[in-house]
This record gives C-alpha cells, structure tokens and sequence, in this order.
C-alpha cells in the first residue's frame, strides 16, 4: 500500500516540500507520496489525530503550527526544549515529534561560513523556526541576539538559550555588530515578495546576509544584501532539503539523496 507523507501550515499554497519529497520517493523507488494540506491553527490537533487515524507515515509542520503541534504530541527532548516541532512520525504508537529546522541551520552555516564558535548572530524573528535556529546556534558557540517585533518573546526566548534580545528598533545598530544575519521570519516569503525587514543601508561589507525563505529563491533582503555588496549571502534552499533531509531519515530509516531532493527544488523555482 501507498505510503502518505504531508505538510500542514496555513498558509502551504507555496510550499516545495511535496516537490522535493517526491522527487526523493521517485530516485529511490519507493512507493509514497509527499501532499500539502492547509490546515488553518485552530485545526491543528484535529489534522494531526486525523492523519495518525488515516495511517499516514509522517507529517512536516510549517508555518504557523509549528508551536502548537507540539501541544498536540509526543516529542524528544530536543524539540520540548526548543518549544516547536516541524516534523511528526508515527512510529511509536502515538504521533511523535521532532524539530529538523536548527539543524539544518547550522549544517547551511557550517558548510558556508566554517567553525561558527564566537561568530555573533543576529536572528531576526522568534517563531517555531527561530527558536530552533537559536538553539543550535547558541550550542555550537555562537553569540545570538534575538530580535523580534515583541519584545517580551525574544526575551523569553533568549533567557532560556543563554542569549540577548532586542526588539526591531534601531536595527541598524545591532546589525553593526553582527557578523551573521539570519531572516528566520516569513518576511518576503511569496506572496509578499517585495517585504523586508532590512535594507541596504543598514548593512555593512563584513556582514554574512542567510535569508531562509526559499520561495522566492532570492528574496528582496537578499538582494538587498548584494546591492550593500556584503561577505555572502546565503538562501534558503539547502535549509529546505537539509531539514527535510532529516524528517524523511526519521520517517523511513533511509538516507535520501539530497542532490535530487535540491535539483528538484530549484529547478521548480526556476519555472515560477
């Protein structure tokens, strides 16, 4: 029988998960699919126990949902500590959740930047994936700032991650001191492609700009980034597939091919 894998948030309209999930199922030859469901939060429980009573094998978790599934399951340490899920198996009887979002992070940031140990990191945003990002992070040796909209839950945040906080204001400033600057907000995501919560000017030549949100691939803070000419920028694409990387080892005890899980992604990019 047909193995079903999903993806529920609201909205997941612009979600390449399925894309790059099938694409995975296809290379290996395995008998699966990979849908999206939007699912607005007040529905959250309900999807969840509805896809464990269908026998679904696993579920990702995307934005808006990713704090309030964890309400609604099981989860290993890991994602209890960090307070999100994005990923949800059913193995154990009961749905279990996981949190592939920071690894995947500090994976893209290793692989670009090297040791991360002492690199002082401004995240913009406090959600599901913010957290999960800061967590790994401030675990690798990283300084975090957390800047976010309300500042009383970046504050929140950071006292339970040994990290500062700040709120949206005077952002230029904090940007100054910042070696890394991750975008961990859904700012500039499609539709609202021409968003951004940083501009040119408040950037310098030094600073290392990872933007991830994939869709578009290079969203306006990222060009903004190339206009102010600074050390790097980064997209979101291989935090996609790294993380997603992650839940489909958790869900079939496979290694995926990553190379296809990427090359289906941007090519799917290529053709919006």
């Amino acid at each position: 029988m047909k193995e079903v894998y999903g993806v529920i948030g609201d909205p997941v309209e612009h979600s390449l998960s399925p894309v790059m999930h099938n694409a995975a199922f296809e290379a290996l030859n395995m008998d699966a699919i990979y849908l999206a469901f939007r699912v607005p939060p007040e529905y959250t429980r309900d999807a969840i126990r509805g896809a464990w009573s269908l026998g679904f094998s696993g579920l990702n978790v995307t934005i808006p949902l990713k704090e309030i599934a964890l309400s609604y399951v099981s989860a290993d340490e890991i994602a209890r500590k960090i307070g999100a899920i994005n990923t949800i198996s059913f193995k154990k009887g009961v749905p279990f959740g996981h949190n592939t979002d920071g690894i995947a992070a500090l994976k893209v940031l290793e692989e670009a930047v090297g040791d991360i140990r002492e690199k002082h990191v401004l995240i913009l945003g406090a959600g599901g994936a913010a957290k999960a990002i800061a967590f790994y992070l401030a675990s690798a040796g990283a300084f975090v700032k957390i800047a976010n909209r309300t500042a009383e839950r970046a504050a929140e945040i950071a006292s339970k991650l040994n990290a500062s906080w700040t709120d949206l204001e005077n952002l230029k400033e904090h940007i100054k001191d910042a070696e890394i600057l991750i975008n961990a907000t859904s700012v500039g995501m499609y539709p609202y492609v021409e968003n951004t919560l940083v501009t040119a000017e408040m950037m310098h030549h030094d600073l290392i700009v990872f933007d991830i949100v994939y869709n578009p691939v290079e969203t306006r803070l990222l060009r903004e980034a190339k206009k102010a000419d600074v050390k790097m920028t980064i997209d979101g694409v291989k935090m996609l597939v790294y993380q997603g990387a992650a839940a489909f080892e958790i869900w079939t005890g496979v290694e995926p091919p990553k190379d296809v899980m990427e090359r289906a992604v941007r090519n799917a990019l290529s053709d919006l």
